[in-house]
């Protein structure tokens, strides 16, 4: 019997979904906002390395009567009526996200990856707590000690940073930081780190210093989903993620954890830190679970990390120089000071010839590097040829070799050749 059958709903069942020209008719003002950012999403190159084209699937769900349920608490146990199929949707999601990444517990609710976090953090901590965490200089994300944000108010941080020669984490300072200042947690993950992590050692310092570990593995999560990427879901005490970036699902948050810590994850999610569970957002997760489950999908993380190795290996050779010499994941840190500019500038003329990146920080020095990554490219159906081409435009637009007109063109000509939605 089917999910509509089992509901009693008789007859055929029309599909209620996005409706654009609804939309144009109603408020052709904001219909003009959503074509405009379709056509200069499909019209420059995306390199932003937490960003991804979802799947018309996922747009599906995000688009779907879902969103109108309301649905506080958790499948079977709602403050809410009517929840018998969202709880459907909610028990795919935890099933799916647990059997794709080897995890006891999943609660798919969080709003993003910061909210993910704060669960974490308030199933585990209390305030003043003190927490290890890669400083903001050198990656770590605002969730791990900033003043301007909630982690940084309500516990205390000490920071541990990378090695200067090499840029990469220095695990000595790491484990002498964690014996003298004895953390209640140990936290491991970066928003700009283009290698992978060593979450056995990090175990191990936790364990020596008797600190939980929370893995922010928000970058890394689609290419472990892929198995492009070691997994930090058998080390640390609770992993936290987004949804979005390579995993290339809805834009939102999720937390995997052992048994032993699910029904304090669950209740630091709803009702400590949110409110009502998105059950469209919930459902896209799913969708997004599935897709991740299949060969094309481990197919698509291996072409992600091998293309960013050709482009980071590109851009070296143009003269930027690249963070840790290359990349082990999606994402790439370079400095373009050898083309003489600075990541703020740089940025800026890369966007004015379409091509669309961050900035970041670099391990040393206060001036700002490019951070770009290859999810939304290779999603595109780009591979390395691709790659090598791209690295040369983006050096020849930060010599001045070319101006915006002559780059653009050349933009165009990828975005068509590989556009992100395919009639």
């Amino acid at each position: 019997m089917s999910v509509t059958e089992a509901s009693g709903v008789s007859g055929v069942v029309r599909p209620v979904g996005p409706d654009f020209e609804a939309l144009r008719r109603q408020d052709p003002e904001l219909a003009e906002v959503l074509l405009g950012e379709q056509a200069r999403q499909c019209s420059a190159l995306q390199l932003i390395a937490a960003e991804n084209f979802t799947s018309p699937a996922v747009l599906a769900a995000l688009g779907s009567p879902l969103a109108n349920k309301y649905a506080e608490g958790y499948p079977g146990a709602r403050h809410h009526g009517g929840c018998e199929l969202v709880d459907v949707a909610e028990r795919l999601a935890i099933e799916r996200a647990k059997a794709l990444f080897g995890a006891d517990h999943a609660n798919v609710q969080p709003h993003s990856g910061s909210s993910a976090v704060l669960a974490a953090y308030a199933a585990l901590l209390r305030p003043g707590d003190t927490v290890l965490a890669l400083g903001l200089p050198y990656g770590g994300h605002l969730t791990h000690g900033s003043p301007a944000n909630f982690s940084g108010r309500w516990f205390d941080f000490v920071g541990y940073g990378v090695d200067p020669e090499s840029g990469l984490i220095d695990y000595d300072q790491v484990d002498a930081l964690a014996r003298k200042h004895r953390p209640k947690a140990l936290v491991c993950g970066s928003i700009s780190y283009p290698r992978h992590i060593d979450y056995a050692a990090f175990r191990e310092i936790a364990d020596e210093v008797g600190a939980y570990l929370i893995a922010d593995a928000a970058h890394p999560m689609g290419l472990v989903a892929g198995g492009a990427a070691p997994s930090p879901v058998p080390y640390a005490d609770v992993v936290c993620a987004t949804t979005h970036k390579v995993l290339r699902g809805p834009r939102g948050g999720m937390v995997l954890c052992g048994a032993g810590l699910a029904e304090r994850i669950d209740r630091a999610v709803f009702p400590f830190t949110q409110g009502g569970a998105q059950m469209h957002t919930i459902a896209a997760k799913a969708v997004a679970f599935g897709e991740a489950a299949t060969p094309a999908f481990a197919a698509y993380a291996r072409q992600v990390v091998a293309n960013a190795r050709v482009l980071a290996d590109g851009l070296a050779a143009e003269g930027l120089a690249v963070t840790t010499g290359g990349t082990d994941t999606h994402l790439i840190c370079a400095d373009p000071a050898p083309l003489g500019l600075e990541g703020r500038a740089a940025r800026g003329r890369l966007a004015a010839a379409g091509i669309v990146l961050d900035t970041c920080a670099l391990p040393h020095g206060d001036a700002r590097g490019l951070r770009l990554g290859t999810a939304a490219v290779t999603t595109q159906g780009m591979g390395e040829a691709e790659m090598m081409r791209i690295g040369a435009l983006l050096a020849a637009v930060l010599r001045e070799e070319v101006d915006n007109r002559q780059a653009r063109e050349e933009v165009r000509e990828l975005t068509q050749a590989f556009p992100p939605y395919r009639s």
